[in-house]
């Protein structure tokens, strides 16, 4: 097993909006069936989309494993697709390298990082120490409007309140990019809280702010 330090680090001018398919709802349980991210970079004060530097992969499901067929309706990742991915390790480790040293984001990110992790310590028993983000928390710390009602904290809800349109939803690689548009609509918010910041916004400033959620009435 390959000894990895508790931190590493981190690449502040690369976050990476990430976004996973899975056999099911328990992270606990359930199976990675693919990964797909894209990079978003510093500009000036904000960040654009890099659409250039972006990764996804169907990672290869084994024969033992029975495929739920009503749940492919969901993801669109058929069987033939499913039994012709990219081995788990091989796969990982391509998500490894791409990743670097960026900062991942994503919508309830708990989910996706325990699904990758699970992966990746079967595979390669490992995992990434990078840190995360969480939009989920991030959103209604930043725009109290938009959090409310108790519904308006779907990825869903928060698209139709910023007008985001996604091409395919619960398909990871236009999931991601649309929850990294939601990322641009919140951002303008986020250097609200810091109105005399001449400055780029470090990742732990972000990440406490989004902490301050968790304490949010519900």
């Amino acid at each position: 097993m390959r000894w990895w330090p508790r931190r590493v680090a981190i690449d502040d001018q690369r976050w990476l909006v990430v976004d996973v398919e899975s056999s099911g709802l328990n992270p606990q349980r359930d199976r990675l069936l693919a990964i797909a991210g894209v990079a978003l970079r510093r500009h000036d004060l904000g960040w654009a989309i890099d659409l250039a530097d972006s990764f996804e992969v169907v990672l290869l499901q084994s024969q033992a494993h029975p495929v739920d067929k009503a749940n492919i309706l969901i993801h669109g990742i058929g069987v033939q697709a499913q039994r012709a991915g990219i081995p788990s390790a091989q796969a990982l480790q391509a998500f490894e390298r791409w990743v670097g040293q960026g900062v991942l984001v994503g919508y309830h990110s708990a989910f996706d990082q325990t699904l990758i992790d699970r992966a990746s310590q079967q595979a390669l028993g490992r995992r990434l120490r990078n840190p995360w983000l969480d939009l989920a928390e991030l959103a209604p710390a930043v725009d109290t409007a938009g959090s409310a009602s108790p519904l308006a904290r779907s990825l869903d809800d928060w698209m139709h309140r910023f007008g985001i349109e996604c091409a395919v939803r619960h398909q990871a690689a236009a999931d991601a990019h649309a929850t990294a548009q939601l990322l641009l609509c919140l951002w303008p918010r986020v250097r609200a809280q810091w109105p005399r910041a001449n400055a780029p916004i470090a990742f732990k400033q972000v990440a406490d702010l989004a902490a301050r959620a968790r304490w949010l009435p519900r």
